[in-house]
């Protein structure tokens, strides 16, 4: 059990490390939705990326964002930190169909060694009807992780099937026509995501 609690610690401080970079790295003076986010947000995160879905097709960014999207980065057979985060992504996305916005979450694994297409498509499907679950080969999925900006990495277990994977733990806003523009915290509650994504879809 320590080596699980240090394993969701390393995540933890990883990805709160990495994206403190990814601010850093592509805040900009200028930003349109300026009144919608908690800092100044922008530059080279997201794009381009080619990966299969949960029926074991290959798909782009293009046929997946097709409606505003919250993207998040993690695994299915993490204990704790990414179910904790996906089910509080559905529930923003719930909150914000109360209010009549139209959210996709979509759950795209950085380890696609154990995460097959099926595994994904029941995962992404058990956190919420609408969320789609993404894999691919390692390739693909680290396609994909760069050019978020996100970190992951494979800890080394006397167990090749049961492993932890150290990862970066933010939730991306994706638009279709605009593309990445702001990412959310683990510390962000469904209420807080909800209210900053609907100030986006409003402007």
């Amino acid at each position: 059990m320590s080596k699980l609690y240090a394993g969701l610690a390393a995540a933890t401080v990883i990805g709160m490390v990495g994206g403190l970079f990814a601010y850093a790295q592509f805040a900009g003076p200028a930003d349109q939705f300026a009144q919608c986010r908690g800092g100044t947000v922008g530059g080279d995160i997201g794009g381009p990326f080619t990966l299969v879905d949960g029926e074991g097709r290959t798909v782009t960014e293009k046929d997946v964002i097709t409606k505003p999207s919250l993207v998040y980065f993690g695994y299915t057979f993490c204990p704790d930190v990414c179910p904790l985060d996906n089910a509080r992504n559905a529930e923003a996305v719930d909150i914000l169909e109360e209010r009549g916005f139209d959210v996709t979450p979509i759950f795209i694994s950085i380890d696609p060694e154990r995460d097959t297409a099926d595994v994904v498509r029941d995962f992404a499907f058990n956190h919420h009807p609408k969320m789609i679950g993404l894999t691919g080969s390692l390739e693909q999925v680290k396609a994909a992780s760069q050019a978020y900006k996100t970190y992951f990495r494979k800890q080394n277990s006397e167990d090749p099937e049961f492993y932890l994977v150290d990862h970066s733990t933010f939730t991306y806003l994706v638009l279709p026509e605009t593309g990445f523009v702001d990412f959310f915290k683990r510390d962000e509650t469904a209420e807080q995501i909800a209210e900053r994504t609907a100030c986006f879809l409003s402007n």
